[in-house]
């Protein structure tokens, strides 16, 4: 596999332009983008639940701790290779690895209050986009 870089990903701030993310509001349209498949969000979904399983059990074992990073970065980086068939962002660096991790969350709050669905719609002309652009 090659090196994965940010420069080979832009990012749409005004409709045509491209350039890197800024802030994290700018790099959310191309974390949904590469959450496209349903099975892959699931998969996401599955890691960021027993990630957090792990560090809500870690004061009472402390090993859990390092699985945490194990089950969550698994099971999400499956669902890029297997059904997203992409790289995961957080391979990008540190702080597109935090902002990777914040848009984990924000997408495992999405999928339990229904709206993730409508967020992905929303964006799907972004991830026409980046494909396009990729």
């Amino acid at each position: 596999m090659a090196k994965f870089t940010w420069s080979d990903l832009p990012v749409v701030a005004e409709m045509g332009a491209m350039k890197q993310p800024e802030s994290f509001e700018e790099f959310w349209p191309y974390y949904v983008s590469q959450h496209q498949n349903a099975m892959s969000r699931r998969m996401h979904f599955v890691g960021t639940t027993l990630a957090l399983g792990c560090v809500a059990v870690a004061p009472m074992m402390p090993q859990a701790l390092l699985a945490a990073p194990v089950v969550g970065y698994g099971c999400a980086w499956i669902g890029h290779f297997v059904f997203e068939k992409n790289k995961p962002a957080t391979w990008g660096g540190a702080k597109f690895a935090a902002w990777s991790l914040r848009g984990d969350f924000r997408m495992w709050r999405k999928m339990i209050d229904g709206s993730m669905d409508a967020e992905v719609e929303k964006y799907a002309d972004a991830a026409q986009w980046f494909a396009a652009a990729a």
